[in-house]
């Protein structure tokens, strides 16, 4: 696999210094994740680096079951922030299996060995 480039490069780096961070296209006002060079909406090309909320709703959750020594197993979720991208994650918090379709969840970024990654806790009074 070859190494991010761009704004590709530029979001991990962001990530693995802890900050999540999304596109914001300047000419139609859509947002965009996951970093692209053309906004998907308009096909503008002025992006622009902005700081989500962070919030967001669970839209499909799965869990991949594996061996207790490969790590165990491993939820998989759909959220929705409420700056209307879609991304794939997983809830961390309080228990993964417990999550649910619907349910309100609050970003954040967990670095390991030096690499960022998004992921989410389920927030006070479940779903919406």
């Amino acid at each position: 696999m070859s190494e991010p480039k761009g704004v590709e490069a530029f979001h991990q780096l962001e990530l693995n210094a802890g900050h999540f961070l999304i596109q914001r296209c300047t000419d139609c006002t859509g947002h965009v994740y996951f970093p692209r060079e053309v906004c998907p909406h308009c096909g503008g090309t002025s992006l622009e680096w902005i700081a989500p909320k962070g919030t967001g709703t669970v839209y499909a959750v799965t869990t991949v079951r594996r061996k207790a020594g490969d790590g165990g197993d491993i939820n998989v979720s759909l959220v929705d922030l409420d700056e209307g991208v879609r991304l794939m994650s997983r809830i961390d918090s309080p228990v993964s299996n417990a999550t649910k379709i619907g349910q309100r969840v609050k970003s954040r970024v967990q670095v390991n060995d030096g690499k960022g990654l998004v992921v989410f806790d389920a927030m006070q009074g479940g779903a919406l």
